[in-house]
């Protein structure tokens, strides 16, 4: 589990293939290593990656071919820059959203411009995936916990403050074409599902399900 609080950025050095898949090398002077052993969970540009090899200053990761194919992985490539976040500690503050580390689509960056001291960013998402996404809602981009301003179509418009740019890659890598990590609102998705559920598919038939009707009866939605 993570936060969207992008701790670190590191630098892509070495990119292996391993029979059909791939083993990753990522090393940063930025990310404190100091607690980081095997098996522990990275988000690297949003992917939730487990450590299976380290060093004092970088890890390695083995990456599935379910993992390449469903993300902007496929496209990296040795000198890229990548945001880091340690998976999340119970005391940890909780600066963002929550963020599974799931990614579930691309997206790409169709449009940069300045805005005052803020980067402006349009991105566009496959149709199927903006209705997980809420004008003022979280949204995880390359890692980052983001709020979309405004949801149109299939374009994300976001807008990244001077911080957010410097601890980023978003400054040093995202252009326009650029492919970049999506995960939606998780709440989106377990609400979808309970919306979805009928006495048919549920384990006890007693329940009615949750329905669009329940929600507004009950001050969730309007």
């Amino acid at each position: 589990m993570f936060t969207g609080i992008i701790e670190a950025t590191g630098k892509i050095v070495a990119i292996t293939p391993t029979q059909g898949d791939v083993r990753l090398k990522v090393q940063s002077d930025y990310l404190d290593f100091a607690d980081v052993k095997l098996g522990d969970s990275i988000a690297s540009n949003g992917i939730c990656l487990t450590v299976v090899e380290q060093g004092k200053d970088w890890y390695a990761v083995d990456v599935s071919r379910e993992t390449l194919n469903k993300t902007a992985m496929q496209q990296w490539q040795v000198g890229d820059v990548v945001n880091l976040e340690k998976a999340m500690l119970p005391t940890t503050r909780f600066g963002g959203h929550i963020v599974t580390g799931h990614v579930d689509t691309t997206g790409t960056v169709k449009l940069i411009k300045n805005d005052s001291r803020s980067i402006y960013i349009e991105i566009e998402i496959p149709s199927d995936f903006t209705k997980y996404v809420a004008t003022k809602g979280s949204v995880t981009v390359d890692g980052i916990s983001l709020t979309s301003n405004l949801v149109e179509g299939n374009v994300i418009s976001l807008n990244i403050i001077p911080h957010t740019a410097q601890v980023t890659n978003i400054s040093r890598h995202w252009k326009v074409a650029t492919k970049v990590n999506i995960e939606v609102d998780v709440v989106a998705r377990y609400l979808e599902k309970l919306l979805m559920s009928t006495p048919d598919n549920m384990s006890n038939s007693n329940h009615e399900g949750i329905t669009l009707s329940f929600l507004q009866q009950n001050g969730f939605s309007k």
